[in-house]
């Protein structure tokens, strides 16, 4: 179960984020034609918009006994750069700040920084004859983690692509990425992991978005799949002139390893964004 500071700290936030969603109610139903469009924009990961989404998750029933419990917040900022008059850079990054219990017996409790994702897309700023939008670059693992058992202890770095297309309100696609290990610390284990996120999402003309993703990892090593399923709501409304897409959602672990949690978990959180 949740410990009472952390989940005080958790209702307090989706008051706070509650709170803000009805003030700004009115600034977005006068400018709800230019929120969709953003809100679309957003389903795509390789859009030309700068956004700086704050992401909290909880997952539970972690471990062998499934006594463990994470709270965990990403800093994603996506960065686009034109590189040329036909295609862009788009940098995403990932920066994990964890809070972990009991995620196996007798390890007790850890909270720092995760090892942080950094991926470069390559982008055309033009979708292709058929519609598809995509992009290819790097993705690199850096062993940023405070703690060991918050990270791998290892430098990573592999391929990353993402491929979309977007048909009236609605978006689908694939994003993956696989890392292998490069160096690093000695005593630690190798790292060969697959990521896939297949998505699909719905825009609302009054700019609500409704998404249902996989974020699913296959580790070579040891050959296991990790298999959460998110369901997630969202809405963007103006607080002021800022834009800002709050989002609140659920999600389902599929298929799990004995370190993985298990059952159902908590999304939420909001993304501000800055439109060039």
């Amino acid at each position: 179960m949740p410990k009472p500071c952390a989940f005080r700290f958790a209702a307090a936030l989706t008051l706070l984020l509650a709170t803000q969603f009805c003030h700004a109610q009115d600034a977005s139903n006068q400018d709800a034609g230019g929120a969709q469009d953003l809100a679309k924009k957003l389903s795509n990961p390789v859009a030309s918009l700068i956004s700086v989404p704050f992401q909290f998750n909880y997952d539970q029933n972690i471990g062998p006994a499934q006594d463990g419990d994470k709270y965990l917040m990403n800093f994603q900022p996506v960065i686009p750069v034109s590189i040329s008059s036909d295609w862009n850079m788009i940098s995403r990054t990932i920066v994990p700040v964890v809070s972990q219990h009991e995620i196996a017996p007798g390890l007790g409790s850890q909270t720092g920084l995760g090892d942080v994702t950094q991926s470069l897309f390559f982008s055309p700023k033009a979708p292709t004859a058929g519609g598809w939008i995509w992009g290819v670059g790097p993705v690199l693992l850096l062993p940023t983690a405070t703690d060991r058992l918050l990270g791998a202890g290892k430098w990573g770095a592999g391929p990353t692509f993402v491929v979309l297309r977007q048909q009236g309100p609605w978006t689908y696609g694939l994003l993956f990425n696989h890392i292998w290990s490069v160096g690093g610390q000695s005593n630690r284990a190798a790292v060969s992991s697959s990521f896939v996120q297949p998505f699909f999402s719905y825009n609302t003309p009054t700019a609500w978005t409704f998404t249902l993703q996989t974020e699913s990892t296959y580790d070579w090593k040891h050959s296991q799949w990790s298999v959460p399923i998110n369901m997630v709501a969202a809405k963007l409304v103006k607080l002021g002139s800022q834009p800002v897409q709050f989002f609140l959602g659920a999600r389902y672990w599929d298929h799990a390893t004995d370190n993985s949690p298990h059952g159902w978990g908590v999304r939420l959180g909001a993304t501000f964004l800055f439109p060039q």
